[in-house]
């Protein structure tokens, strides 16, 4: 019985890691015939194939980012601080995602005093984005499997050495299963329910109620990033980075 049980895991696995694998492959060909338009300075063309690609459901850090690069060529700043944070998300130890996307900042007209994050959610949001949703959940179900097997030496094991040694490593990969298990929840969130978004109108007033006769709070600019709130029918309230709170129009802006 305890063997049947093991396979199923390894089958789970075995079938996780698949479809990881699988999700990892986009359309090489057509993702490099991308680059060499963008090479050759033709970065409208470039960025249709690359957006091409995005709307199949394709997403991975290089992919964002070469097309924050085509937007940011097309002076389209907005769209292209929106697929640098993007690229962020998947990969926020990359320098290259992180310089432009700052170089791009600097060319948005708003600027508010942030609210610095606590360090220790920072760091756990940073270790989140280190690897995919899918990775960690894969690391949590290898060390449960692996808790499970070294709960059973520690149980059935007739030799004391043994028995120290699997209940300790038995806790070892349960504490890692679940440290995995939340970071995959953790990324889940941030990359898939982000609250973050970048403006995309030109020009919007935060109002004081989602609705047009509210009194004017703020006005905010393309390319600025701000944090939705609630939603109301057709208005979404956003906090700023200072913390300041309005309500603009859902039309007016695009989630990372």
């Amino acid at each position: 019985m305890k063997l049947k049980i093991r396979y199923i895991f390894i089958l789970i696995f075995i079938f996780l890691l698949a479809a990881e694998t699988k999700l990892q492959q986009p359309s090489q060909d057509k993702f490099t015939q991308g680059v060499t338009l963008f090479s050759s300075g033709k970065y409208q063309e470039a960025l249709q194939i690359w957006t091409d690609i995005y709307n199949t459901g394709y997403r991975s850090a290089n992919l964002n980012y070469n097309i924050g690069n085509a937007y940011y060529k097309l002076n389209d700043i907005p769209n292209a601080i929106l697929f640098y944070e993007r690229a962020y998300l998947l990969n926020p130890a990359d320098e290259n995602i992180n310089y432009n996307l700052q170089i791009a900042r600097t060319l948005i007209v708003d600027r508010f005093q942030e609210i610095p994050e606590i360090f220790f959610v920072r760091w756990y949001n940073f270790i989140s984005l280190l690897l995919p949703t899918n990775t960690w959940a894969i690391i949590s179900l290898a060390g449960f499997v692996l808790c499970l097997s070294l709960l059973s030496l520690y149980i059935y094991s007739s030799r004391y050495r043994n028995k120290v040694i699997g209940f300790w490593f038995s806790i070892f990969f349960f504490t890692l299963s679940a440290t995995s298990i939340t970071f995959s929840l953790r990324n889940k969130s941030l990359v898939y329910d982000s609250h973050k978004a970048i403006i995309s109108s030109s020009l919007v007033n935060g109002k004081s109620s989602p609705d047009n006769s509210g009194t004017d709070l703020f006005i905010l600019h393309d390319g600025t990033k701000v944090t939705i709130e609630d939603k109301v029918g057709e208005w979404y309230e956003v906090r700023l980075s200072d913390g300041n709170k309005g309500w603009i129009p859902v039309n007016s802006l695009n989630i990372i």
